[in-house]
């Protein structure tokens, strides 16, 4: 899946919601806290990270790429 943004970034937990991987903030903060959540491959507990086109964030079997729109 891929998600297309129009900023310079996204932080992770927005973008946990805008997937709708998470259902609330509340929840996409304690995945990232309980450490459910890839990002690039790796176990990432910061909610606040910045998620730029290429990264990419994984919870459980859904892996999204972060894109920026095309002009």
């Amino acid at each position: 899946m891929t998600q297309t943004i129009t900023t310079e970034f996204i932080r992770l937990d927005a973008l946990l919601k805008l997937c709708a991987l998470a259902e609330t903030g509340g929840h996409a903060k304690s995945m990232i806290q309980n450490g459910e959540v890839l990002v690039n491959g790796e176990v990432c507990t910061m909610r606040g990270k910045k998620m730029r086109p290429g990264d990419t964030a994984t919870v459980g079997d859904t892996t999204v790429t972060v894109v920026t729109e095309q002009v």
